[in-house]
This record gives structure tokens, sequence and C-alpha cells, in this order.
């Protein structure tokens, strides 16, 4: 059983305030603060200090919340896997960015969870940087993430390599080309991702290894959306910059027309981001397995 303090410690950070955090445990003023007391004993450490603003946390506060995140979450996944054990049941929760939800990877790991007895999947949509919180605090089990693993506190297995190219309509005059210049690009009208995609982060970071920004385009619309993005696309709105991944299913009905920027390579990696202390390797081979059955029925279909 999670220590009650914690537990304490956690509300007084979430309401930034004794008697709130009280009525919210069901726990009087004093015992909260009590509470709060014997941790900062235990710790020799001040975790939250009064100021004219109210109840700050401290840096020392900040950081036993973190573990104290970390604690319950795990305790959490260790009273499921129990219940689930008995009943025979793996949960794996598996964390995925906008552009792998959009991509075929949900359905790979669809298809392996129910070609799998008792395996049970529930995917966790969030940006890269949340999703290395969520592994940090054992929210997640596993991540599916675009570009290098960065975290050198977690294993990857790299899935596939997905390259960036631009996507158009099939109406829009440049999808007659082979290839287009950032000239060309330069004058339509963009539609571009939210500033904390990685697509757009490695759109980004490749104009500027040119000396260009995306200042120097005609950007009228940003969507953290995939979906709208690609609708947009479809209905020759303006062009994007997409991962192949997430419009394969397009392209192949001629919906969306994809293509090379010269001088502009933007190829990354797809990594199965985990946890050195995840037990259940198999799961991992599996998936990586699926995933690349997956990406090789796509390109022969």
């Amino acid at each position: 059983m999670i220590d009650q303090k914690l537990l304490t410690l956690l509300a007084v950070d979430e309401c930034k305030s004794f008697s709130k955090a009280g009525k919210v445990l069901g726990l009087t003023q004093p015992a909260v603060s009590n509470h709060i007391k014997e941790l900062e004993k235990e710790f020799n450490a001040k975790l939250f200090i009064r100021t004219f603003d109210g109840l700050k946390t401290t840096n020392e506060g900040k950081i036993a919340i973190q573990y104290a995140k970390r604690i319950k979450s795990i305790y959490g996944q260790f009273n499921s896997a129990i219940n689930n054990a008995l009943k025979n049941i793996l949960m794996v929760n598996i964390g995925v960015t906008h552009t792998a939800e959009s991509s075929f990877v949900i359905e790979a790991l669809a298809k392996y969870a129910n070609e799998k007895a008792g395996l049970r999947i529930t995917f966790i949509t969030d940006t890269i940087k949340k999703l290395y919180d969520h592994l940090s605090d054992y929210s997640i089990d596993l991540a599916i993430l675009e570009g290098h693993n960065y975290d050198k506190r977690f294993s990857s297995l790299l899935l596939d390599t997905d390259s960036l190219l631009l996507a158009v309509s099939p109406d829009n005059k440049l999808s007659a080309l082979t290839s287009v210049t950032l000239d060309q690009v330069r004058k339509e009208k963009m539609i571009v991702r939210g500033p904390n995609s990685g697509t757009r982060q490695l759109f980004e970071s490749s104009l500027a290894g040119l000396g260009l920004s995306l200042d120097d385009f005609d950007v009228n619309i940003q969507s953290d959306s995939i979906a709208t993005i690609k609708d947009l696309v479809k209905k020759n709105v303006g062009v994007s910059v997409l991962a192949k991944s997430t419009c394969l299913n397009e392209e192949k009905k001629n919906r969306i027309s994809l293509i090379p920027i010269e001088g502009l390579p933007m190829i990354r990696e797809v990594n199965l981001v985990y946890s050195p202390d995840y037990e259940n390797k198999e799961v991992l081979i599996d998936i990586v397995k699926a995933y690349k059955a997956e990406a090789k029925k796509m390109i022969l279909v």
C-alpha cells in the first residue's frame, strides 16, 4: 500500500493548498500539515513555502513529487499486473505520437493483439517529450517514437526509417513533378504541424541548415491534427510537409501526392523505446515483427 504521506504530497502540489488537499483526501488540515512535516523531516528538506502568491513548491519538493508520481504509477501497475496475471492477461501501455497514430502502426499492433491470446494493448497519444516523461514515471511501458532515442536512460529497437516529403493535392500543378525545389514550395500556401511536433522540428532544423526558416514560406495554417492537415491538402487548400508513413493510404488512392524536396533530405528513425527493466522481452520482439510485416504489406499492396 502506498504511504498516505506521498498521496498527501501529491494532493497539496495539485491543489496548492493544505485545506483544499484535505477536502480532496478526506483529511483535516492539521493532518495534511503533519504529513508534509513528517516528509520534510524524513528528507531533511523544505517541500513547500508560503509566498504572497500562495503555496509554492520548492526545487526539492518538485523532485519529491516527481518520484511520488512514479511510485503511485508503479503501485497501480503492480496491482493491475497481479490481477491480470490471475486472469492470464498481459496489459501493455504503448505511447505513440500523433504521427505514429496516423500511420499503419496502430493497425499493425491491433492485429498483433488480436492474434496473441491474453494480450491487451492501451494506446496513449502525446508529444515525444511527454512520452519520455510517461516512460520515466512508468505510466506507459513502451513508446513508438520518431527520431533517434536521445534519452540514455532507455533502450530502443529500430523499427524503421521514415522520410518527410511534400504532400500536395493531385489537383496541384506540383503533383506532376518527380521533385520540387524550395523556391517552388515557397510560392505555395503552406500548412504546418504544431511547434511541438517532431515533424515540424525536423523540417525547421533542415531548413536552418540551409539558412532558412518557416518565415521564408507562406504559412497560413497550423494544426496539431494530421487528419485535418491531410484533409486540407486533399482539398488543395495548401501543401504540407508530412511523414511518408502517415500518407501511404492516401497516396495509393491518389488522394495525396508525395514529392521529395530537392536539397532537403529529411529522413529519421522510428524506434521502439522502453525501460531496460521491462521484463516482457518477447513482446518487444513480437512488436518489431508485427510492425515490419505490416510495413512490407503496405509497400507491396
